[in-house]
């Protein structure tokens, strides 16, 4: 079966010969349709796995093409992909011990290594994290959190460049409605969050970010955590792109300040190159996990836990969970920290090349250089409206997936470089494309 696949998906990605499929929703539509036919027939068809893996790869988004580079999405590492089928032929379920004894040790060791990375040495008690999906479900669980810690009259108070999941996750809690302080430059405002704290009743939780979606910019993080604790306001650090950075000798330095958060949002199907999903909380003070707990008796029963049966169900709002600690401690193991650190290097100096490259051009507009591997363009002169269409245009003909931002009141091209195997050569054809098909 596994030969059936491989041979599927490379027969697939040769059809589909670029790094989405050309035709656009309604052409994609009616090749799934055709070729599925009845989702549930009367009888199988023992070719089945072949034909339904290679549909999917004809009519998938491929985030290791080089000119695949709209979203934080990037291409998994080899070893970690290998990991994933091992765990998920296994199959354990982070529930209970009885249904996975190694693995929850093993989570529990992966949680503590990278909550080390990111709050240093350890104090007494040492710092914890939880394995999540992803970026929303880790703000959603700080936030939940912070609720439980402070009240429910928690007020969030969130830079303008927060993800959307934190003031969605504020509404979904019950909380007061959350407060968007300023980012004039695309990053939080210190002098603004101050005046925001002296003027609205607390608590107060605030939210920076390390990596913003649309430029990957990097919230002022130090002057933050110095006016939440003249305020006495609690910290969430949305790291969900940035905390990549960690594991680069050259980089880690943007990201000072994270150490001060109470919470932090990892989330390394990002730049840790792991498949969805791999996203993390890390907990400064574990006390605060207390609030997760949670008893179902045929889960974790009281006497099996005072005879040293681990309870599982105070790590995850989720019953039912994957073994995803397998293939982080994979990754962290085959490359280390310092290769990992190569990897993230690599795709910051991507970017940095492809950032001179638009603003050598005559005919691109470069918004501002990269902070972590995400490039702002656009066409010179160009109108929104031709910025939009340029960008559908690629997509609708399979030949290039770029993302869209809003900066400074106009719309930019999006290029999020997360792969580490894109070439000069590539970044040079992807420029040509769009200036190629740029209407007028």
């Amino acid at each position: 079966m596994l030969d059936t696949v491989l041979d599927a998906l490379d027969e697939g990605g040769r059809a589909r010969r670029g790094p989405l499929p050309p035709g656009g929703p309604a052409a994609v539509a009616a090749k799934v349709r055709h070729t599925l036919g009845d989702a549930l027939p009367d009888h199988g068809d023992p070719d089945a796995l072949h034909t339904l893996v290679r549909l999917l790869a004809e009519t998938a988004t491929d985030p290791a093409d080089p000119l695949c580079a709209a979203h934080l999405h990037g291409p998994p590492l080899a070893t970690a992909t290998a990991a994933d089928l091992a765990a998920s032929a296994l199959n354990p379920s982070l529930d209970s011990w009885d249904q996975a004894p190694g693995a929850s040790e093993l989570e529990a060791l992966v949680t503590a290594a990278l909550a080390h990375q990111v709050y240093g040495d350890p104090p007494t008690p040492a710092p914890d994290a939880l394995i999540t999906t992803g970026g929303t479900e880790s703000n959603q669980l700080a936030l939940l959190l912070a609720r439980e810690a402070h009240g429910a009259g928690l007020r969030l108070v969130h830079g303008a460049n927060a993800h959307h999941s934190l003031p969605r996750a504020a509404w979904l809690l019950g909380l007061p409605d959350p407060v968007a302080v300023p980012a004039p430059a695309g990053t939080l405002d210190p002098a603004a969050l101050d005046d925001a704290l002296t003027r609205l009743p607390g608590p107060h939780l605030v939210a920076a970010t390390a990596g913003t979606t649309d430029a990957g910019l990097i919230d002022p993080l130090p002057e933050i955590a110095a006016r939440c604790a003249a305020h006495g306001a609690r910290l969430h650090i949305d790291a969900a792109y940035g905390a990549g950075l960690l594991f680069s000798d050259r980089h880690r330095h943007r990201l000072t300040g994270l150490h001060a958060a109470h919470t932090v949002t990892l989330d390394l199907h990002k730049l840790g190159w792991q498949p969805v999903a791999a996203g993390l909380l890390a907990v400064r003070d574990p006390h605060d996990l207390d609030a997760l707990h949670h008893r179902a008796d045929y889960l974790n029963a009281h006497d099996d836990t005072e005879a040293g049966l681990p309870d599982l169900l105070g790590r995850s709002l989720r019953t039912s969970r994957r073994p995803d600690a397998l293939k982080i401690a994979v990754t962290l193991r085959t490359l280390g920290r310092h290769g990992l650190g190569r990897l993230v290097d690599q795709v910051c100096d991507t970017a940095h090349h492809f950032a001179a490259l638009v603003h050598d051009h005559p005919g691109f507009e470069l918004h501002q250089p990269p902070t972590i591997s995400t490039v702002l363009f656009r066409p010179a002169h160009a109108p929104d409206t031709a910025v939009a269409a340029v960008r559908r245009t690629l997509l609708t003909d399979g030949h290039a997936v770029l993302g869209r931002a809003r900066a400074d009141g106009r719309l930019w091209l999006k290029a999020t470089l997360l792969n580490p195997r894109t070439r000069p050569d590539h970044l040079a054809r992807l420029l040509k494309l769009v200036e190629g098909n740029t209407p007028g």
